[in-house]
């Protein structure tokens, strides 16, 4: 469609909504895109807005501005463009902000000048709306107004009208999940998220390689009769192989399921849950496994859940064994601060599931760490207490190998024999020399 240079330099100014007025974007496009190819930029601007998925609303609004002004010396009826304006404003499920700047840029409203209106940014633009002071004309009305303006529109076949868009949502993001959230955007140094991704770099590429306008279906071409078998001639032979066909039944599975799971998970990492709605997302857990996947947990999000409902924090990351990302969970939980919920979901862990030995070990010194740098005597005694405690389980249980971490460990010990439980994981070090 446009070259390279040509989609990044578009997209340059339509991302400069949100802090530059819609009077220097213009200035900018025109003296960045000579003559001869605005017209083949506007054409890219026009599929770009087809659909609402793919431009954020200031890059709309700037989209708007450019097909508008580009031609703005000229009369209305010299745009080409002019009759997605008027449908654009006639959309009644588009933002209202939206609608409203295309009006003003068609002179069909009275709340201000146009020039005023190119002075602001997009961003300020939609910030300072208020739908209250602008009363909206009929569709009718609007496209009887423009009606000897707008060129016709060209003849839709009904192959076209039933081609597959090339923008779509995407599957992989539950309906309930905002695909703007910075929680999907790209971050340096971190594992990729199932959905995550450069929207600019996507509609980038989508303008120099491809065209938006989707794919439709071929043509059905019968086979040609064939002619008559001779008696002199060779049969060719076609064995016959039924094969019978399988239905993957996972394929275009419904991410939206398990909402009640979602909102009790939302509920845990704010507070503890009632007991019956433990139960309920326990059950669920164990009826269904891949809803861990749909819960809306993350990484980020785990410490919360373990300080708030552990058992519950113990059973996502059961499930979550398998999962690409389960390193990812076990750093954040080395990493978090250490408490007795933090303690117990590591316990629970390791009797439940065969956890790394590296990341046992660095909680382990992560503990001791932790009890050698507080400063409240009070504290750090509690928090020797539990830590004793938690790795006399470890060893009874045979869950570590007490040799590679002797030296630490009755270093700790040495250091808090005040306590008597520090004293009594020392007599247990002693035994097992």
């Amino acid at each position: 469609m446009i070259s390279e240079q040509e989609s990044k330099l578009l997209m340059a100014l339509l991302n400069a909504g949100e802090r530059r007025p819609f009077d220097e974007i213009m200035a900018d496009f025109n003296s960045k895109f000579p003559g001869p190819r605005r017209f083949r930029v506007c054409s890219a601007i026009s599929i770009l807005l087809e659909s609402k998925m793919t431009l954020k609303s200031t890059q709309r609004l700037v989209a708007f501005a450019i097909l508008h002004q580009n031609y703005s010396s000229q009369q209305h009826s010299s745009n080409p463009f002019l009759s997605l304006l008027v449908n654009a404003a006639c959309d009644d499920e588009a933002e209202k902000y939206e609608r409203s700047f295309i009006l003003q840029l068609l002179g069909s409203t009275n709340s201000g000048s146009i020039k005023e209106v190119l002075k602001v940014s997009a961003a300020d633009y939609i910030k300072s709306f208020d739908p209250s002071l602008l009363a909206f004309p009929q569709c009718e009305q609007l496209q009887q107004q423009y009606r000897n303006k707008v060129h016709p529109e060209p003849f839709n076949s009904i192959f076209k009208n039933t081609c597959v868009k090339n923008v779509v949502p995407d599957p992989d993001i539950p309906h309930s999940c905002n695909e703007n959230s910075p929680e999907f955007e790209l971050q340096p140094g971190v594992k990729p998220k199932i959905g995550s991704g450069d929207r600019n770099e996507m509609i980038t590429e989508l303008l120099q390689n491809l065209s938006m306008e989707g794919l439709g279906p071929r043509w059905i071409r019968p086979l040609p009769p064939r002619l008559p078998i001779q008696k002199t001639e060779l049969v060719w032979l076609n064995p016959d192989n039924n094969h019978e066909l399988l239905w993957d039944y996972g394929m275009c599975a419904d991410t939206s399921r398990g909402a009640a799971v979602r909102d009790l998970i939302s509920k845990a990492l704010k507070g503890p849950l009632v007991p019956g709605q433990q139960e309920q997302v326990l059950v669920e857990l164990e009826n269904d496994p891949k809803l861990v996947y749909h819960c809306g947990l993350t990484p980020r999000k785990l410490p919360e859940l373990v300080e708030n409902n552990p058992l519950i924090a113990v059973e996502v990351l059961i499930k979550l064994m398998n999962s690409p990302e389960i390193l990812e969970y076990f750093t954040v939980l080395v990493n978090m601060d250490m408490s007795l919920h933090s303690m117990e979901v590591v316990n629970r862990l390791t009797t439940a599931v065969e956890l790394p030995t590296e990341f046992v070990h660095m909680y382990i010194t992560n503990c001791i760490s932790s009890c050698e740098n507080i400063k409240d005597k009070y504290m750090q005694n509690r928090l020797v207490r539990l830590v004793c405690v938690f790795l006399q389980s470890l060893i009874r249980n045979k869950i570590i190998n007490v040799q590679d971490l002797f030296i630490e460990v009755q270093a700790f010990c040495i250091e808090f024999s005040r306590i008597r439980e520090a004293a009594g994981l020392f007599r247990l070090l002693k035994t097992l020399e």
